[in-house]
């Protein structure tokens, strides 16, 4: 899967299928473009838990970490 990784406030990062980023939470805007990646299950990759971004994605739209510790859920509400 392409997902498009920006940085938020803070040490805020969201990934997300969506190349604008319209779907991150304004909570933790102005969203800023970082880099495009390819994910996929079962894949490692330095800073990102990938099974874990990936299930966010399918439940939420997309993954938020704060300081590397995923926060998608309370961010999404």
């Amino acid at each position: 899967m392409q997902a498009h990784v920006f940085k938020g406030i803070g040490r805020i990062f969201g990934v997300t299928p969506q190349r604008s980023g319209e779907n991150l939470p304004a909570k933790y805007a102005p969203w800023t473009w970082f880099k495009t990646i390819e994910i996929r299950k079962g894949e490692t990759r330095p800073g990102i838990h990938v099974d874990e971004c990936l299930d966010d994605i399918e439940r939420f739209g997309a993954h938020i970490t704060d300081a590397h510790e995923r926060v998608t859920e309370e961010a999404m509400r």
